[in-house]
């Protein structure tokens, strides 16, 4: 059976998109179903390319009970071709995303994150980095939601005929 591959992507792969990972991650291994998912994260921007989340993601993430295990990454080409799902994070991150291929293929696999939330669907997942705890805590709040409604719909469709 394909795994299913997921990317998830922001600016600096530092704040959201590690964090996106790393609850998405979380949820699969809490179903037992981690065997049927490749899951990874990037960034839009080159600024942190081998670096640790930043850590006041990673404390935020201990403090919710998830574990961040990443070294940040730079979105390239051959990502349109590896994975299935390419969820980015913001407007600016997914018009730099789609500048990377001209393929209309690939242009079907990048999805905003929100197009899950069932609070702010649509809208940009705000960008904590220059915030308070509170605003780290935010970001979680509604990654952990938009993921656990991405994950329901990706079991749903894997279970389709």
């Amino acid at each position: 059976m394909k795994k299913i591959r997921v990317l998830f992507v922001c600016l600096g792969n530092i704040c959201r998109s590690p964090l996106a990972e790393a609850i998405f991650k979380h949820k699969i291994r809490e179903r037992k179903i981690a065997h049927l998912f490749d899951v990874d994260s990037c960034g839009t921007a080159n600024y942190h390319i081998g670096d640790s989340p930043d850590k006041r993601t990673i404390a935020n993430a201990k403090k919710n009970g998830v574990e961040i295990l990443h070294a940040g990454r730079q979105l390239c080409h051959a990502d349109f071709d590896s994975y299935d799902y390419i969820f980015v994070m913001d407007q600016s991150n997914k018009q730099n995303a789609l500048r990377l291929t001209t393929d209309s293929n690939h242009h079907t696999k990048v999805i905003m994150m929100r197009d899950y939330d069932s609070v702010g669907m649509g809208e940009d997942v705000p960008d904590p980095y220059y915030g308070t705890e509170k605003d780290f805590q935010e970001v979680f709040e509604i990654l952990d939601r938009s993921t656990e409604n991405l994950l329901k719909e990706l079991v749903k469709e894997e279970k389709q005929p």
